[in-house]
């Protein structure tokens, strides 16, 4: 049975996911606060956490950033918060992705469940395949309809992060320091054009990419 930590101080919300969830066969933990989370995550660790950001005693961020401190749980934030820099930072601080309030519970359970899926299939796949492309992380190598790919090495770095993190939203900040390193957090012109070059050497239409996706103003996830 899967677990999982929900923290969130509006009890109507935290009641109905914890009837919805264990209605669908999890194990529900719930907390009211991000010091009580902490406390819980460390006694009873859980299998996935639901935040809240906006929590009474600290911000949901620094939740994050506490669990980060100690494992990789995968961690779904739910904001009611329209500035997307909250929700940017909490992924700067570790966060896997998030949902915006109000939210269907549909929507809510597809993400816990990729989630889940990614966390507990993580055995290094050499070979990934998506559109008519296939990368090779072992060898370095993209095909595309059997025919090498040419990239330049950042072309290559970026693309490799992403497919290592396949439908987690990383990021412009996490993908700038990943890829370009200390000094470049701002460079989202650098990452604008590198994306834009590798949509169209490997999505079949880069004005409607299906695979490299951009969240505007938050980063990019790729969906194999």
């Amino acid at each position: 049975m899967t677990t999982v930590l929900v923290v969130d101080d509006e009890p109507q919300l935290l009641r109905a996911l914890r009837i919805n969830l264990r209605a669908r066969g999890y194990d529900v933990q719930a907390a009211a606060t991000g010091t009580d989370a902490l406390k819980l995550a460390a006694a009873h660790p859980p299998d996935i956490v639901v935040l809240d950001l906006g929590l009474p005693d600290m911000d949901g961020t620094e939740v994050v950033a506490g669990l980060r401190g100690w494992t990789d749980v995968p961690i779904l934030v739910l904001s009611g918060r329209t500035d997307s820099g909250d929700k940017v930072d909490a992924l700067d601080a570790g966060a896997d992705d998030y949902v915006t309030k109000p939210f269907g519970m549909d929507e809510l359970l597809a993400r816990m469940r990729a989630m889940v899926r990614r966390s507990t299939g993580k055995e290094e796949q050499p070979i990934v395949s998506f559109g008519p492309n296939v990368v090779d992380l072992a060898a370095r190598r993209v095909t595309r309809d059997d025919q090498d790919v040419r990239l330049t090495p950042t072309e290559w770095h970026l693309l490799e992060v992403l497919v290592r993190n396949p439908g987690k939203l990383m990021s412009q900040k996490q993908l700038l320091l990943e890829v370009w390193g200390p000094g470049y957090e701002t460079a989202r012109g650098n990452l604008r054009l590198y994306m834009g070059q590798l949509r169209r050497k490997l999505e079949v239409d880069p004005a409607r990419p299906e695979h490299l996706i951009n969240e505007p103003g938050m980063g990019y996830r790729f969906e194999p």
